[in-house]
């Protein structure tokens, strides 16, 4: 049930990081989106979709490491909190999913320092 609040972003106000004209429309440079974008995993087989990654079918790719698969999930999880206290199921559904994804990640990053400190 929702409380009457809902997020609501507001699109004109000014962001640290980008650029702002004379008639005040906000301009993010397009090699902050550029980095932003290197940090989403292309090729994901253990997420769900729901999470917002782009599901690739390139071999080609080199495998990411589970600490950067970890850390977008992380980022991903953040997107979800706001509309989970504004009662959204579906938005609560997602974030116990990645919860559960990102302690299996835990785990395996873990198992991953253990082995590497051991050799």
């Amino acid at each position: 049930m929702s409380l009457g609040m809902s997020y609501k972003p507001n699109l004109h106000q000014h962001i640290p990081g980008t650029s702002v004209n004379q008639v005040g429309n906000v301009h993010s440079p397009s090699t902050s989106l550029a980095t932003l974008q290197s940090y989403r995993p292309i090729v994901n087989d253990y997420g769900p979709p729901s999470l917002g990654f782009t599901q690739g079918s390139s071999v080609s790719q080199v495998p990411q490491s589970k600490y950067a698969e970890l850390l977008a999930i992380i980022e991903e999880l953040g997107k979800e909190i706001r509309p989970t206290y504004a009662g959204s199921k579906s938005a609560m559904e997602r974030l116990k999913r990645g919860i559960i994804h990102a302690r299996g990640l835990v785990r395996e990053c873990l198992a991953e320092t253990e082995r590497n400190a051991r050799s």
